[in-house]
C-alpha cells in the first residue's frame, strides 16, 4: 500500500475540525485525521507493506522548465536555492513536521526524494513491486498507474477512507474510455487547471477520449495530424497542429517518473513502534490520544 501522504493529510485537515488541538492549543486536526485514516486503511485492507510517500519537491524545476505554468498558481514564495514554497493553510504547515516525526517513531516507512514529487516515488515503487499494489490518493493523476495485469489499483477516498472508489481498468474505461496509460494522454490533452496544465485548446475530455479510442495513443493522434486521409476534423487538425510545442514536452510533465533514486527503507508494516519513548513524548506533547491508540491497536492485531 502506497500513501500519497500530502493528499491524505490535506483531506484530513479539511475533514477534521480545527477545534481538535494539542494541550497548548495548537491545531492537530491533520495529524490526528491522518492517523485515523491509516488505522482504517490497515484495518480494512491489511497490507503487508505500507509506505508513506512524501513531496520532497512539490513543483520540480525540471517540470517547470518544460511547462512554466505548472502549479504556478499555488506558489506562495519563490526561492532561488530550493523548491518554491507552496501555498498551504497557516494552521496546516506546522502540523507536517509532527506527522513526519510520528510516522518515523511508529516505524512506518516514509520516503521522499529531492527533486521529485510523491507521485514519482509512488510510480517508482509501483514499477518495482513484485505483487499487487494499492495506491491511496485523492489525486486522479495517479490513475495512469492502474494496471489490472499487475494488480495495481487506485483507492480514491470519497468520504474519508471509509468509502473508497476502487479504480481498476474496468472503472477507468467506464468513466473515461481509457486504460491507465491512456489516462495520462487524456489528462495531457484535456489539461488540468489544478496543476496549471493548459491542455490543447478546444480539446475537452470527451473529444480527447474519442481521439484516443480512434488513434490509440498520443503518438497515434499526432501521426493522424500529419495524415491528410485521417478522420480528424479540420478544427481538430488545426488545434493539435498549433499545440505541437506543448504536446512535445507535456508527456514528461504529466507522466510520473519511474526511475527515482529511492533511499534504503523497510516497507514492512510495523507491529510495534520503532521508538516507543519518542512516540510517547510526541503523543503527550501533541495530544494524539485516541487516534494514536487506535492505530497502535490496529498495527498489533
Amino acid at each position: 500500500m502506497l500513501l500519497d501522504t500530502a493528499s491524505l493529510y490535506f483531506r484530513a485537515y479539511y475533514g477534521v475540525p480545527d477545534s481538535v488541538k494539542a494541550p497548548d492549543g495548537t491545531p492537530v486536526n491533520a495529524v490526528r485525521g491522518l492517523l485515523d485514516f491509516i488505522a482504517r486503511l490497515v484495518q480494512d485492507r491489511r497490507p503487508d507493506d505500507l509506505v508513506a510517500c512524501m513531496d520532497a519537491d512539490w513543483r520540480p524545476a525540471w517540470r517547470v522548465e518544460l511547462i512554466p505554468s505548472y502549479k504556478a498558481h499555488r506558489v506562495a514564495v519563490e526561492t532561488e536555492a530550493g523548491p518554491d514554497e507552496e501555498e498551504v493553510p497557516d494552521t496546516l504547515s506546522p502540523q507536517v513536521p509532527v506527522i513526519e516525526a510520528v510516522l518515523d517513531a511508529l516505524g512506518i516507512a516514509r520516503v521522499g526524494v529531492a527533486g521529485y514529487e510523491a507521485d514519482d516515488v509512488i510510480g517508482t515503487l509501483t514499477g518495482r513491486a513484485a505483487g499487487p499494489v494499492d495506491i491511496v490518493t485523492g489525486d486522479r493523476d495517479l490513475y495512469q498507474l492502474v494496471d489490472d495485469a499487475r494488480g495495481v489499483r487506485v483507492l480514491y477516498p470519497l468520504k474519508g477512507v471509509g468509502t473508497l472508489q476502487v479504480t481498476d481498468e474496468a472503472w477507468l474505461r467506464g468513466k473515461y474510455g481509457v486504460d491507465g496509460p491512456g489516462y495520462a494522454d487524456l489528462a495531457l490533452l484535456r489539461g488540468d487547471p489544478s496543476d496549471g496544465l493548459p491542455g490543447v485548446p478546444g480539446i475537452g475530455e470527451k473529444t480527447a477520449a474519442k481521439l484516443l479510442d480512434a488513434y490509440g495513443d498520443l503518438a497515434g493522434i499526432m501521426a493522424a495530424v500529419d495524415d491528410p486521409a485521417s478522420g480528424l476534423t479540420p478544427a481538430q487538425r488545426r488545434r493539435l497542429d498549433e499545440a505541437r510545442e506543448y504536446v512535445a514536452v507535456a508527456p514528461k510533465v504529466v507522466r510520473v517518473a519511474g526511475d527515482v533514486p529511492l533511499p534504503e527503507h523497510d516497507p514492512a508494516l510495523p507491529s510495534e513502534p520503532r521508538d516507543p519513548a519518542g512516540l510517547e513524548a510526541l503523543a503527550a506533547r501533541w495530544g494524539l490520544g485516541g487516534s494514536l491508540d487506535r492505530l497502535l491497536a490496529t498495527l498489533r492485531n
